[in-house]
């Protein structure tokens, strides 16, 4: 009896232990985060990820990407004395000095220089709120991204300037896929000669200097204002996955950069880049959706997952937590009957408008022969009951 109910505990403890094991996504101080697939864009992990969030510095990635996209590197740009005058972290422009893009998107990159985002602007759009407003219209357009907007091109609070940790993952996916960016934003130091200033621009990113070593680490951007706090966008790349990890608003530097390393690890350790091929059509009642590709490339948890589909058709990968890390948008297809009964009325309804005219007599004559009939047949009756009335009274 006591070895049964010994069996009876070893197995309760076993599913406690797996029930927790379906539950252990890290805990963290930062206030919002997420981890993105850079191929995939599949969504690995996230706390608040769509609150609205102020970036500080982290805008200059969408200012670089818009620029490198818009703009020709090779531009010689002058310096005004309103990108000068610009408050916050500098690489010391001089007003009427001439630099070429490519070198202010790099110190505004690795430095944060709040004048080379501002001549950057002034640059390409005139002015700060042109900038904005070109910048904000590309966010949607064509990174596809609807929580953000920008009002300046460096991340100075203002109450109008906010993103989400998810759009700012986005647009960080969104840069890592073209070279110069990637190339830029994973640059450790370079060596600057200024007009002014002569010195090796260091990044400020911590994981990718060494300062608190990461293994995998492929690039980053920090950001800081008082209404933001401590945020911060890092790239990382195993050779099996390609990670972005987006953390914001943490009071200390400790706690963010202990964030992005615990998100990091449990990204790298619990999910991996696969082929899905699909099922050649999904049914939902009575529609039925196939898929647009052969095979897609999705993020898949190492300890299994199901595919839930959607009443609008879209293929869900879901994980052991429930919780959706990536969709894949299918086709819908109409049914066969479907099809076959719509092509049949559009040729009735052809043949009903080509042969209107015809139909209309032959109904007119129709009533009209209905309506005599009717009209014999009630007056042969009225007579046969005023012949029978006669009878009857004679007799």
């Amino acid at each position: 009896m006591k070895k049964k109910w010994m069996i009876i505990f070893l197995f309760l403890m076993l599913l406690g232990t797996q029930a927790y094991a379906k539950d252990d996504e890290p805990e963290i101080v930062s206030e919002t985060a997420i981890v993105m697939e850079t191929e995939t864009g599949a969504i690995l992990y996230e706390k608040n990820a769509n609150t609205k969030m102020y970036p500080a510095s982290l805008t200059k990635i969408a200012t670089a990407i818009y620029a490198i996209e818009n703009g020709n590197l090779n531009d010689v740009v002058t310096i005004s004395k309103e990108a000068v005058d610009v408050d916050g972290t500098k690489v010391y422009l001089e007003e009427g000095e001439q630099v070429t893009l490519k070198k202010l998107v790099q110190g505004m990159l690795i430095n944060s220089g709040n004048d080379a985002a501002k001549a950057i602007a002034i640059h390409l759009e005139g002015n700060e709120e042109n900038f904005s407003k070109k910048l904000n219209a590309y966010m949607r357009n064509k990174i596809k991204v609807t929580e953000t907007h920008f009002t300046n091109p460096h991340g100075l609070f203002s109450e109008n300037h906010y993103t989400t940790a998810k759009d700012m993952a986005i647009i960080t996916n969104y840069a890592m896929k073209n070279e110069t960016f990637a190339e830029v934003f994973g640059t450790v130091e370079l060596k600057w000669d200024g007009e002014s200033w002569d010195t090796t621009l260091i990044s400020h990113h911590q994981l990718l200097t060494g300062q608190r070593p990461y293994e995998w680490i492929t690039g980053g951007k920090t950001g800081f204002v008082s209404e933001s706090k401590q945020t911060l966008a890092s790239t990382a790349d195993n050779g099996k996955l390609a990670l972005t990890a987006i953390v914001m608003k943490a009071d200390f530097k400790r706690d963010i950069y202990k964030d992005t390393k615990t998100i990091f690890d449990y990204s790298f350790s619990h999910y991996e880049n696969k082929e899905l091929v699909p099922e050649q059509e999904y049914f939902v009642g009575e529609k039925v959706f196939q898929p647009t590709e052969n095979s897609y490339k999705v993020s898949l948890p190492i300890e299994g997952f199901t595919e839930h589909l959607n009443n609008q058709g879209v293929l869900e990968i879901v994980d052991n937590n429930d919780k959706v890390i990536q969709e894949i948008t299918l086709e819908r297809e109409q049914p066969k009957q479907e099809v076959a009964n719509h092509h049949t009325m559009n040729e009735a309804s052809d043949d009903t408008e080509k042969e209107n005219p015809t139909l209309i007599i032959y109904i007119a004559i129709g009533s009209v022969a209905i309506i005599l009939i009717v009209v014999f047949l009630f007056i042969r009756k009225m007579r046969k009951r005023n012949r029978y009335d006669i009878h009857n009274r004679r007799w």
